[in-house]
């Protein structure tokens, strides 16, 4: 999914059914929300650590060490998902972590205001940027032991803020080197925290 076209387009927007954190929730100190402040307001993800446990740690490493805090949403698709959580504003790609087992097995399904880890053609190579399903899109779904079944791991949803990803969304892209669907005003986040 990380620079793959290949996606179709789901159609039907739902609520995924697993249960969210309440805002104030962390027990002892485990990070059970994340609060991406971004330029165009705020997103609250509530994780899903019990179905997700190797995603949920690899994103709160990320959060911890500060990886996201100047990144861009630099993949944008209305109808489809908005990515982010690896370019820096001039499209330079960050370093990462090795890659994560792919969790998408998990019963978790990439449904609209979902959060799942975006990936290469490759099954296990996730590493450190995350994508927003803006519908949901049961094409990413764990299907079958074969490349186009492999799926997309999702470990959380957006809690809050679901306003916030439909601004971004819909924001003008275009072509940005070898990357295509770039937002034209780039859309930072800012900060990324435990909530």
């Amino acid at each position: 999914m990380r620079y793959s076209r290949r996606f179709a387009l789901a159609s039907v927007a739902a609520a995924l059914s697993f249960p969210l954190a309440s805002a104030a929730q962390s027990k002892g100190g485990e990070c059970t929300q994340v609060k991406l402040t971004t330029s165009m307001g705020a997103i609250t993800i509530a994780l899903d650590k019990a179905k997700a446990p190797v995603s949920v740690d690899n994103f709160v490493k990320y959060v911890k060490a500060g990886h996201y805090d100047g990144t861009i949403f630099h993949r944008v698709m209305d109808g489809f998902m908005v990515q982010g959580g690896g370019m820096t504003k001039d499209m330079k790609e960050k370093s990462t972590n090795p890659p994560i087992k792919n969790e998408s097995t998990n019963g978790l399904k990439n449904d609209a205001y979902t959060v799942a880890m975006a990936r290469t053609g490759v099954r296990e190579s996730a590493t450190s940027q995350f994508f927003i399903n803006v519908v949901n899109n049961d094409r990413l779904n764990y299907s079958g032991e074969n490349p186009g079944g492999w799926g997309y791991a999702v470990f959380g949803k957006v809690a809050s803020g679901q306003d916030v990803v439909d601004k971004i969304r819909t924001v003008p892209t275009g072509n940005s080197g070898m990357h295509q669907n770039v937002p034209t005003s780039p859309i930072t986040i800012d900060k990324a925290e435990c909530a």
